[in-house]
């Protein structure tokens, strides 16, 4: 290999030198990259405990159930097709690499089902008291980049800088944790080429025109994590029909340069990364060849994740991932997310209509194997269903403000520790099998249950300790929605954006919905029930309830009218 000056990127932008921080789960003083200084499988970066402290993502210590008492983990692994007793290669520390986005448009609602899910995964390894290092990368050197940018005459690294950072946006949006880190392609040339350099050198690629090409017959394990036969395969989605290819399955691991493209220089000549190994570089750069997680969308099975296992592998006898994991596919109205079907919905689009909290509980709501049909009636029911959890912890909250909230040395009821002891229990077993969210969702209801009878049933009223059962209660709900990502700064905060939402998806101002309010009042004082129903299911028709007490009409988000049939079908 050359020296680094080599290395330049000779096309849009200036060579700035790439700085690689320390290795992995070590603490030392960051270092320049010199290329010569790489071993076999010598991971380059460490993961920074991240002690990311913002809207309520703070652990509870008293919560936390720490590597001693941790439960067994089970996850399933999409090699081996079956559920696995979950152990890190290293002890107390999980390295985690998961699938970014390709940076030249908005993010969809099937990227926040990915990235819901592994920070989701992220947040409980933390729980459990794990050091997690978790890398995700941002592909933005690619075919698809540089199309767009033709398009919008554009700089294409310029372009994808910025759905990068609208991406992380987007992320910030659905209260995601920033991963440990989050490489790019465009700063990790260097490693892709020491990669490819090995590989040739080891006999599992060929070149051809400045062109470097994998050669999947010379792997016999090709198709493994895929359980595709060599033979089925063909050039696919970013793999080009190619006569100079050996086998019809053979993919670009270094692409010559064309006119009008960016390019680096390299020892086949000037070009860039195939879409492929960039993962296998950036994974093997900041975790080593052999870790313990590698993640993403059903969809990168094959090609992408197949094709990273050969190369891996090819570069590196020893490389090894523990655990692949795959999210299923999101579907709309039952029907494949598609651009070419119009059923294509972005983040930003989905959460100008409704709260991100409430789009974060729906992608909870199957178990991330599972396909997931986002509709309307979905994403109202999402959000109804946190409007009451939130609602009922604002009026714990508040209850709890005006007395005295000391939790005395068992002065908390059997029959609470019970509720609350069994609604942990099903949290951790849940979770630690296979992180099965909908029942931890469904695992809510009953201390959420028990605060509304504290708070509102005369029974409750008269409890023994009933406020010390409440700040129980209200406490272990907010830890498990902490771990879950859907613990907002504050309750009356977020109750009041879901209302806004409610009010636009009903193209309502609460002026209007506070007049109809008054309207109704005065037909009832009038003895006009008829135009009264008639006010009171017009608003309901729209997603808005109104709740009649003694101290007047309030109103609320519920589920439009039209809509609540097919809530009930889909119970």
């Amino acid at each position: 290999m050359g020296s680094l000056s080599l290395l330049k990127p000779l096309f849009f932008f200036s060579y700035r030198p790439i700085l690689i921080p320390s290795p992995f789960f070590r603490r030392t003083r960051t270092r320049s990259f010199n290329i010569t200084s790489l071993g076999t499988s010598q991971p380059l970066i460490t993961a920074q405990n991240n002690n990311f402290k913002s809207n309520g993502d703070t652990l509870s210590e008293s919560f936390s159930s720490g590597l001693k008492n941790a439960p067994s983990l089970w996850f399933y692994n999409t090699m081996t097709k079956k559920k696995e007793s979950f152990k890190p290669k290293l002890d107390s520390k999980v390295g985690m690499y998961v699938c970014g986005v390709t940076a030249y448009d908005l993010s969809h609602i099937g990227h926040a089902r990915v990235y819901v899910n592994f920070d989701l995964l992220f947040r409980y390894f933390k729980h459990l008291g794990y050091e997690v290092c978790y890398v995700r990368n941002f592909t933005d050197v690619d075919d698809k980049i540089i199309a767009r940018g033709k398009e919008v005459g554009e700089d294409p690294i310029s372009l994808s800088q910025h759905y990068c950072e609208e991406f992380c946006q987007d992320m910030v949006t659905l209260n995601c944790l920033p991963p440990s880190m989050e490489p790019k392609v465009s700063d990790h040339m260097p490693q892709i080429i020491d990669m490819i350099d090995k590989i040739l050198s080891n006999g599992y690629a060929y070149v051809v025109d400045g062109d470097v090409y994998f050669n999947v017959e010379n792997f016999p394990e090709y198709g493994k994590l895929s359980g595709r036969d060599l033979e089925d395969n063909r050039a696919g989605e970013r793999v080009a029909v190619d006569s100079r290819k050996k086998h019809p399955a053979d993919f670009a691991l270094w692409k010559s340069a064309k006119p009008g493209e960016p390019f680096w220089e390299s020892p086949w000549g000037p070009g860039r990364p195939g879409w492929h190994i960039e993962c296998s570089a950036m994974s093997a750069a900041y975790l080593g060849y052999s870790f313990d997680i590698h993640g993403g969308g059903i969809d990168l099975v094959f090609p992408h994740h197949e094709n990273e296992i050969a190369q891996s592998c090819a570069a590196c006898q020893k490389s090894d991932v523990g655990l692949w994991m795959h999210n299923g596919f999101v579907t709309i109205d039952n029907e494949k997310m598609s651009k070419s079907l119009g059923n294509f919905f972005t983040i930003r689009q989905v959460v100008d209509l409704y709260h991100p909290l409430a789009l974060r509980y729906f992608l909870m709501g199957a178990h991330y194997r599972s396909p997931i049909n986002y509709s309307h009636i979905q994403l109202e029911s999402a959000s109804d269903r946190v409007f009451y959890i939130y609602e009922t912890l604002h009026e714990c909250e508040s209850f709890l403000i005006e007395h005295d909230q000391t939790v005395r040395k068992d002065s908390v009821p059997t029959d609470t520790l019970t509720i609350i002891d069994n609604f942990q229990n099903v949290f951790l077993t849940s979770m630690s099998d296979d992180l099965h969210t909908p029942v931890v969702l469904a695992g809510l209801s009953e201390p959420l249950k028990s605060i509304n009878d504290l708070l509102h049933t005369r029974t409750g009223k008269k409890q023994k300790f009933r406020v010390e059962s409440l700040a129980a209660l209200e406490k272990s709900i907010r830890n498990v929605l902490t771990v879950l990502g859907l613990m907002p700064a504050r309750y009356s905060e977020v109750l009041q954006e879901l209302k806004e939402k409610a009010l636009k998806r009903a193209n309502l101002t609460e002026d209007e919905v506070l007049r109809k309010i008054e309207e109704r009042s005065c037909a009832r004082i009038e003895k006009e029930y008829a135009k009264s129903d008639a006010i009171r299911k017009d608003l309901a028709v729209v997603g808005i309830t109104l709740m009649d007490s003694p101290n007047g009409t309030t109103w609320r988000p519920a589920i439009p009218l039209p809509l609540q049939d097919h809530h009930i079908d889909s119970l």
